[in-house]
């Protein structure tokens, strides 16, 4: 369990660079969907909180299975 808190501590700030990253694909993707600048920043806010979301999911659940080993 410690040993596991370690690694989750050792990769923490490499896991702050999703957010921009997550962030710059949901205003390029938005932007080249759309053209009004209110619906451009509306889908892109609510596809940077679908990614970061799932990409929260996914990382507790490995995290879940790897605590046993």
């Amino acid at each position: 369990m410690i040993s596991s808190l370690l690694l989750l501590a050792a990769a923490q700030n490499t896991m702050w660079y999703v957010l921009p990253l997550a962030g710059a694909i949901s205003l390029v993707y938005s932007a080249s969907r759309y053209e009004l600048t209110e619906r451009i920043l509306r889908r892109a806010l609510r596809l940077f909180l679908t990614i970061t979301g799932f990409m929260l999911a996914v990382f507790v659940i490995l995290w879940l299975l790897s605590a046993n080993l």
